[in-house]
């Protein structure tokens, strides 16, 4: 096993951790999906077809949400991974949490700034180059070797960790929280309870399967 920060289990008489055959999904797959999912969303805003066009303020909550849920999973499980089991993962850990502060300032600009406003489009394709940058930074260069590191079940345990953690995030962007254990495990979870509120009053899309209804 690695030296990868994995959430405790509760004790089994006469089993061991090796044992235990985990189920679930791969932490570096769930979050690969979500860098395949925030790509899709930022072309379907950039280069609109009619029905993007049409659904444009939802697609844009969307990705608003999808990102936010994936930014929180990835400060509270990905870096500290990264820095437990890589040799170089503390500057690689703390290059992302400073890029995802400035992908969240971005975010947070869109959020707020109407489609009809000049600085909208501008505001759009910041976002879209820092998910474009993310997705590689991470995808293409920190998830190979996570996977040459830590074993499967290491990564299906924090993948199982990771989905709770995007189901209790924020829905939107809040640069000023913590960004790192154990304060984001808390902190995240108490703001997305103030955040999902306002999306239900408001009617609010979060999920990208809700774009289809």
């Amino acid at each position: 096993m690695s030296a990868a920060p994995l959430p405790p289990l509760p004790p089994v008489p006469g089993i061991e951790d090796d044992d235990v055959d985990f189920g679930g999904y791969n932490m570096l797959d769930l979050l690969d999906e979500d860098h395949r999912e925030l790509a899709s969303l930022c072309e379907r805003l950039t280069a609109p077809g009619e029905q993007e066009k049409a659904k444009a303020r939802d697609i844009e909550d969307v990705l608003v949400a999808t990102l936010a849920r994936h930014l929180s999973a990835e400060e509270q499980y990905l870096y500290p991974t990264v820095k437990a089991v890589l040799p170089d993962g503390d500057p690689i850990a703390s290059q992302e949490v400073a890029a995802d502060a400035e992908l969240l300032l971005a975010l947070q600009r869109l959020h707020v700034t109407p489609a009809a406003d000049s600085s909208y489009q501008a505001a759009l394709e910041a976002v879209t180059s820092h998910v474009r940058d993310h997705n590689h930074r991470t995808g293409e260069e920190v998830f190979p070797r996570l996977r040459e590191q830590c074993t499967d079940t290491e990564l299906v345990r924090l993948g199982n960790r990771v989905q709770i953690a995007r189901g209790a995030a924020p829905t939107r962007p809040h640069p000023s929280t913590p960004s790192a254990p154990p304060l984001n495990k808390l902190v995240d979870p108490a703001v997305a309870v103030v955040d999902k509120i306002r999306d239900v009053l408001t009617r609010r899309t979060t999920w990208p399967e809700d774009l289809a209804s």
